[in-house]
């Protein structure tokens, strides 16, 4: 889908789109169509109870007086409440509106709301970031579709005064998009394409960005110890991979760089702990961790973020064989501590544990964020509307928290404490890799993990329940969501770009 902004006016063809913010009424150019069509629009707002609510949208075909094919209204919502999430709310519910109803062009007229802080480019620039989000489609498998399930919307414009700041706006935000479709499209990946040596091969892709990236095999982990990750991927045919991502966008920043680690399990049958066949397709996606740093490394470098930034992924293929790792076996990990895992399945944080060390021991950064789906306990806690975060540092855990508000990617932090660290602790190792009942199973893993970050300022976010799967998202149309980029490019530039 092309996307332009061009100067105001009607487009005189295609599908004619106008913001109505919620308690105002038609305004600005909506008010002059309405007059053009005797108040067809007034009219289909009484009947059809659109009061411009944030995301709704209303559908006029063929009005007379217009050449336009149709009006669509759209919500923004309050006025004292439009910012640039509800301006891509507004966006993603246009397109989702017209992607597959037919018509090839739609024209968004953006004009200043009176009361809102947002200006006009801005509205339009993020505008535009929400329609190309929800864009989205995954039909590279699809042979035999009829034309009408397939998308007719080819261009997206918006009719604005200040097109160039917008169109100047909207570059920066399109390299995110980019971000969002890369982690989408990993994650929704089989696992028969996506398995750790070509989850490598896919991160050497943003070499042409400037990201170096290294990829460290069985003979290089074993060299350093890293008998937790390893343990977890002796079971496959398909060898573990250490995959280490540096994007250098300050080079003159001699401080600490930022450090992203994700959990790259790229099919989890559970091992000897085998997982019910219902719903094991899905384990595809359990490397959605990984696919969201490897899609935040493509966002920062897309768009030249001026900042250091380390991303390191573990990527693992946790297979059932004579070879597999067995419950009650004690691995030893990188940083020396043994481990009792009593349970294949719980086999991420066993991922992490060495992923963790080695990012700590070898680039010492100013933080460490990993995003793991680690849990089905996280989605009984919060479902699907919040990532699960832990943090052994307040002030890391509010940016990360102010982040996702201002993307629409919230977290909830839960506590972490000693009385938890307690029930990971085994008989025969230093810890175990389950917390012996079914209590507090989110609060464990991330206890668990927190056995291998020391002093360094942490943050966990268990994204099971919104890397995938999520119902009525104004942004994800597709099983995968992409989940982490948007959130945690935004961290990134509200709290440490250029600083």
């Amino acid at each position: 889908m092309k996307i332009s902004f061009v100067s105001p006016g009607l487009p005189g063809h295609g599908a004619l789109a106008l913001g109505v913010a919620e308690g105002v009424g038609l305004t600005g150019q909506a008010a002059e169509v309405d007059r053009l069509t005797q108040g067809t629009l007034s009219r289909a707002m009484a009947n059809g109870r659109f009061k411009g609510a944030k995301g709704s949208t209303l559908e006029v075909l063929a009005p007379a007086g217009l050449a336009e094919t149709r009006v669509v209204l759209v919500g923004l919502g309050k006025p004292d409440a439009l910012d640039a999430l509800a301006a891509q709310v507004a966006g993603a519910a246009l397109v989702g509106r017209l992607l597959l109803g037919g018509e090839k062009a739609v024209t968004l007229v953006v004009e200043d709301v009176a009361g809102a802080t947002l200006k006009a480019a801005e509205i339009a620039a993020n505008a535009a970031y929400g329609g190309r989000l929800r864009s989205y489609r995954f039909d590279k498998y699809h042979t035999k579709k009829k034309p009408e399930e397939l998308p007719s919307l080819e261009t997206l414009a918006f009719a604005v005064a200040q097109a160039d700041d917008a169109a100047k706006a909207f570059g920066s935000l399109e390299k995110i998009a980019d971000g969002v479709f890369f982690t989408r499209d990993l994650v929704t990946e089989p696992a028969n394409v996506i398995y750790p040596e070509t989850l490598a091969a896919e991160a050497r892709k943003l070499t042409a960005l400037g990201v170096e990236v290294e990829v460290l095999g069985v003979p290089e982990m074993k060299k350093l110890g890293m008998g937790s990750l390893l343990g977890v991927g002796q079971g496959s045919d398909k060898e573990p991979r250490l995959i280490v991502m540096q994007y250098k966008g300050a080079p003159e920043d001699t401080g600490a760089p930022l450090a992203f680690i994700g959990k790259g399990v790229t099919f989890d049958s559970g091992g000897i702990s085998i997982k019910p066949a219902g719903g094991m397709d899905e384990m595809k996606g359990d490397m959605g961790g990984a696919a969201a740093v490897l899609g935040l490394m493509k966002a920062l470098a897309g768009r030249k973020a001026k900042v250091n930034v380390i991303g390191v992924v573990g990527a693992v293929e946790n297979m059932v064989s004579g070879n597999a790792q067995r419950p009650g076996d004690v691995v030893t990990s990188m940083s020396g501590q043994t481990i009792e895992v009593l349970n294949t399945d719980a086999e991420g944080r066993l991922v992490l544990a060495d992923a963790l060390w080695y990012t700590q021991d070898r680039f010492k950064p100013r933080f460490m964020i990993n995003l793991a789906t680690l849990t089905g306990a996280i989605i009984v806690s919060l479902g699907h509307e919040h990532a699960g975060l832990f943090s052994n540092n307040d002030d890391l855990s509010e940016k990360i928290t102010a982040a996702g508000k201002a993307t629409g990617e919230t977290v909830w932090r839960l506590p972490l404490g000693d009385a938890y660290d307690k029930q990971i602790n085994s008989k025969i190792a230093d810890m175990q890799n389950i917390g012996g009942d079914r209590v507090a199973g989110s609060i464990t893993a991330a206890q668990f993990l927190q056995r291998f970050v020391n002093d360094v300022p942490w943050a966990h976010l268990d994204i099971a329940g919104t890397a995938w799967g999520l119902k009525d998202h104004p942004f994800a149309p597709t099983w995968a969501s992409g989940w982490g980029v948007r959130l945690l490019d935004k961290l990134v530039a509200l709290s440490y770009e250029g600083k």
